[in-house]
This record gives structure tokens, sequence and C-alpha cells, in this order.
């Protein structure tokens, strides 16, 4: 299987010559009623909401503190599918020393048409809250009242901040239609700034220049957006967010009173200052909590494999994960130790720790997950990492594991963590490391059937996973053993469903068992039995259906193989009269394999279809070759049998 290369995302720097005709920025207009008696977007006729005016406007002062003025307005066509725009958050950034973002003259407006004349709802703003996923964040909460189909929503407020280094990513597309959108950051000459962009929607007005504003040398960059389409999510994408057209700036340098700094970092700069921290770097020097916990038994065992196999173990089993993520700790190795919880950093500082207490050498992986966004070599920030995992060597060979999941195992990490690559923090340096779950996930799904002579099945069925699949399947089923097995099984399948058993294995596999009958699955068509010998695994429809260009590649949790193995009895004095035929194809660099094999064996007749898909990453010009494939496999699937008297 060739190496597939992850196609990095456009980023460009702004050169501050690049400028455009006039164009009025920062200039709200008045709502007008026409908006409020709009019935469809013209844009995307379907559109459950239509972002109207988007203003976002970062101006550096010169006392280098940052005023953030946001002003957004849309029109609601349909509200029970656009919860997304009728309840907002707005977060809010405190550090360690105290320094924190202050909000004022937040505005929110809910604007009715009644009688032909506009009518405004004020919202009033929710109490201000603690993040729950990051100990540094505020929230302001708040939710649009009297919406109807029609309505137009607005919120407004300025924000003050003292961290001028790093901006969030701002994105340009949505998943609904934009008439208008801009983007304008103002920041004093001497402060030089990068304007990192990705993706592909480019501004229709761009100014980027140094001019005299607010009584001072100014640089600034103003870009206006007009008749954005709205963005297609698409099947098989971690995170659809990672190939939006976006913005972010970032401090790269000063020239202050004739002496230049850079404030470029790399990521051995992370590493020293999070190195520094208590709350990292300290927490990875507690080494003295951990001299006793491990059991001899775990200290003796002689292979290093099997030894961090069972130190993962045992963390696992003592020690639970509060559902916080975090790269830095929260209250602290000894708190964890005492309490038997704690947040993402403190359970695998722990592990690293016991680890190293047993003579292995490991160390921390700081990343992003995969609802944050990919990490990138060119941007390096401390801001950016929300979670830790544990790595080792072992014979020049690279381990990675992360116990949040009671489930996990060496090279098995939870699909939170598998975003293409972290950074390993070492006392030395720093070095990137590809996350992926190199251990290929199986499914095995079983049917063993009697095909009776009144034209009803009777059988048994089994489910059985491996790797990260039993992981899921299993947290999944713990959670909520009702739910879980309704809504896979006794929703999905509509016959009756006797004996069904869900549980993990003993060799980290997860399965689910259950007795059938039915009389749905065969047609009796003159004194014949004709049926498809999948039974209920077949399916007429697969989600390799897309019907627009590929935009963006084609990304799985990890390499799988899907098998489906059904054997069925006929009564006897009964014989096959026509079985399906045999088929195999597949992708030429092997990537994606397909086998569909019929044997029978006097009155018995056997199916198995296998489906291997080599890899976790697959580049969008590879799905022409998912849909050809796929479409392939409903044609041989559906194939059928006819069963006759001898």
């Amino acid at each position: 299987m060739k190496t597939k290369i992850l196609i990095l995302l456009t980023v460009f720097s702004f050169s501050f010559f690049w400028s455009q005709k006039e164009h009025k920025f920062l200039d709200t207009p008045k709502i007008d009623i026409a908006d409020l008696k709009k019935t469809k977007s013209t844009l995307k006729e379907d559109a459950p909401a239509e972002i109207l005016y988007r203003s976002i406007h970062y101006y550096v002062k010169k006392d280098y503190e940052m005023e953030i003025k946001v002003v957004d307005r849309v029109k609601i066509y349909n509200k029970d599918k656009a919860d997304d725009f009728l309840n907002q958050e707005i977060e809010l950034y405190e550090s360690e020393s105290g320094r924190e973002e202050k909000i004022s003259n937040l505005k929110a407006y809910t604007y009715n048409l009644e009688n032909d004349k506009m009518v405004a709802t004020k919202v009033e703003k929710d109490s201000k809250f603690k993040s729950t996923e990051n100990k540094h964040y505020n929230i302001i909460k708040f939710a649009f009242p009297n919406v109807k189909d029609g309505s137009v929503v607005e919120y407004s407020y300025t924000v003050l901040s003292p961290f001028i280094h790093e901006m969030p990513k701002i994105m340009i597309e949505e998943n609904v239609p934009i008439i208008y959108s801009e983007y304008v950051f103002d920041a004093p000459k001497e402060l030089g700034y990068n304007i990192n962009y990705q993706g592909s929607v480019l501004p229709k007005y761009r100014v980027v220049e140094e001019k005299m504003l607010y009584g001072a040398d100014y640089r600034t960059y103003r870009f206006g957006y007009e008749n954005i389409k709205a963005f297609l999510e698409e099947n098989y994408v971690k995170n659809n967010d990672n190939y939006r057209t976006s913005l972010r700036a970032e401090l790269n340098s000063t020239y202050i009173g004739n002496e230049f700094k850079s404030y470029s970092l790399s990521w051995e700069d992370v590493r020293k200052e999070m190195m520094k921290d208590e709350e990292f770097g300290g927490a990875l020097k507690k080494d003295n909590l951990v001299r006793d916990l491990l059991p001899n038994e775990i200290k003796q065992i002689p292979t290093e494999l099997k030894k961090a196999e069972a130190i993962l173990k045992f963390v696992q089993k003592n020690y639970t994960w509060d559902k916080k993520r975090g790269a830095f700790v929260d209250e602290g190795i000894k708190n964890l130790i005492n309490t038997k919880v704690g947040n993402a950093a403190e359970i695998n500082i722990l592990l690293i720790l016991l680890l190293r207490n047993a003579g292995i050498k490991a160390n921390p992986v700081v990343l992003s997950t995969v609802d944050r966004g990919m990490l990138t070599n060119y941007l390096p920030s401390i801001t950016s990492l929300n979670y830790l995992i544990a790595c080792f060597d072992s014979k020049d060979k690279l381990y990675i594991l992360d116990a949040t999941s009671k489930l996990s195992s060496i090279n098995v990490i939870p699909p939170r963590a598998v975003n293409y690559i972290g950074y390993i923090f070492s006392e030395e340096k720093a070095d990137q490391i590809n996350l992926v779950n190199p251990e290929k996930s199986n499914t095995y799904l079983e049917v063993n059937a009697q095909l009776e002579k009144d034209a009803t099945f009777a059988g048994h069925f089994t489910d059985r996973d491996t790797k990260i699949y039993a992981m899921l399947n299993s947290e999944e089923y713990d959670k909520d053993k009702e739910g879980y097995q309704k809504d896979n099984y006794k929703e999905r399948y509509k016959f009756p469903l006797s004996n069904l058993k869900s549980g993990f294995l003993n060799d980290n596999e997860f399965e689910t068992s259950f007795d059938f009958t039915s009389d749905t699955f065969v047609d009796g068509v003159g004194g014949k039995f004709i049926f498809n010998p999948l039974l209920f695994l077949y399916s007429k429809n697969h989600d390799f259906n897309q019907t627009e260009e590929r935009r963006n590649p084609i990304e799985f949790i990890s390499a799988y193989t899907k098998n489906k193995k059904v054997t069925i009895t006929i009564p006897e004095g009964y014989k096959f009269e026509t079985i399906p035929d045999s088929k195999k194809f597949k992708t030429e660099d092997e990537g994606i394999v397909y086998t569909y094999m019929v044997t029978q064996e006097g009155n018995k007749i056997t199916v198995e279809s296998n489906i291997l898909v080599a890899d976790s990453f697959f580049p969008k010009e590879y799905f022409p070759a998912f849909k050809q494939i796929f479409d392939a496999i409903t044609k041989y699937e559906g194939q059928l049998v006819t069963v006759v008297k001898k």
C-alpha cells in the first residue's frame, strides 16, 4: 500500500502592498423590512438560515490592548433546523496570572414582522460560567426568544483583550449561505502580524496597506466577501472545519524603540515554555508520588511491551477520566492518586510516571483533538493544544497509549486523539509524531440460518468487533446498555429478536448476538423460494453516494475490514436451482479490495463478502474509486438464490 500524504491546507501571509478598489468596511447597514419578508435564500433554496451581515473587527490600540467588535445578523427560514444560530456562546479567556478578556455592549434582538411592521424582542443574557473543557475560559451564553420562521436575529458586542499575540481562527464559510461577511484587522505599524489564510474562497474586496488610522501609522488588513455558498459537509471527514476557508492573525515581530524582537515560535519554543510550567513540566517531575503505586508483579514482568501493557491496565482499572481534556494538569497528580479521578493530562502523566518508574522511557505527546482542529508544524502555539497522551520507545519502535479510555490498548487510542500529528515533548527536544491507529480494526458479521418449508427463516447472528471498533462499541454499551441495543439492533432490524446479548470479550473484542425468526426474507413464486442469501446483512445503499465533486480527503478512524458470512441450510427434498456468482475486484494499489465468494455443499450455501480498506486516509481523488467499488458491491450483494423442490 503506497503511503498517502495529507494535502496541506493553503496558508498565505499577505503582503501589505496588496490592495484593491475602495469598498466601505465597518459600515453596518440598518435592518431592512425586505429582509423580514424573504421566504427563502437565493443561494440555497432549502437553507434553514442565511447570514445577512457579519463583521469581525480586530483593533490593536496604541497601548497594545485589543478591541474586538462583532456584529452578526442572521435570517431564519426554518427555526427547527437553525439551532446553531439561536443559542450563542461567547468565550472569554483568562490567563493564569489573572489577565482576562472583558465583554461590553452586548446587545441581542429578535426581529419579527407583525402587521407589516418590524417588532424587536430584546434578549436577556444568561450568567457567565466556566468552560468545562478548559478552566481558562469563561462563557457568556444567551438564547434568542420569540423566534419564528422568517425572523431575523442579531447580536453585537465588544471585547477588550490584553492578548495580542494570537487571535482565534475565524471561519469564513458556514453550513448556510452568507450574503456579506467581512474581516478587518488593524494594528500599529510597529507590530508585525501574519494573516494566515486557509481554504479556497477568496474575498471580493481586499485592502492590505499602511495608512493613518486612529491618529497613528497602522497596517490594515480588510477582506470582504459576498454571496458565499453554503459549505458542504461531507461523509468520511473527521472535522469539516479543517477544510473551511478561515483567517487567523498571529504576531510575528515587533519594532519598538529601535529594538526588533521576533515572536515567531517553533515547537521547540513551545516545549521549553511548557516544561517551565508547574502544570506540565512540574507534573512530570512528581516521580516521588508513584514510587510505591505499582505492584511488584508488574515491575517484575520481563519484557517491556508486556510490562507497559500491564501498567496501562493498572491505570485504567484504578483511575477514571473526568471527561475533561487538557494538555495541563488541573488539580494535580497527588489529587488524582487520592481521588482516583482526573483530567486527560493527569491520567496520562500518571501513566508516564509509572512507566518511567518501571524502567520504561516514556514521554508525553501533546496534541489537538479532532473536534478542536488539526495542528500544523508552521503555526506552533500552546493555545492550540488541548490533550495529552503517552508514548514510549522499545527496540527502536514507538508506541502510543491513552489511559482515558478503559478499553484502549497499546497503539489503539480513542478517535478523538487520532488527529494526524502531535509533538513528543521530552526533556531534550520536541519531535513530531504521526498520530494514526496503526492497527487495522475488523468487523465480523456472521449468520447461521435454516430455511423452513413454510418460507420462514430461523437462525443465530453474531456481530464481533476488534481494536478501535470494539473500544467504541463497548464504551457506548457501558454508557447506556438498553439504548445501545435498541438503537443498533431492536430498531434497526424489523423482525423478532430473542436472546439478545452484548459484552466485551477477554481478547479485547466486543460482541453482540441474538436469535431471530422472520417470514420477510423469502418470495414464493411458482413453488420456488427466492431470496438474497445475505438476508438482513444486504443493504441497497452506501455512503459514497455524493453527487457533488469531492472537496475533501477521505478519512477513517483506522484502516478496516468488514466481513459478512452467511450460511443457510435448506429443507430436505429441496435443491438450489440458481446461486450467485463469485467476484473479486480491487484498486491498482490494493488500497481497496473486495471479494464476494459463494460456496455450496449439499443443502448448504455459504456466502462470504469482505471489504478491505487498507489505510485511514485517502486523497479526494480516490473518491470516484470508492463510489465505483461500493456501487459494484451493492450490485453483487444484491444477487438472489432460487430454491426448488427436487
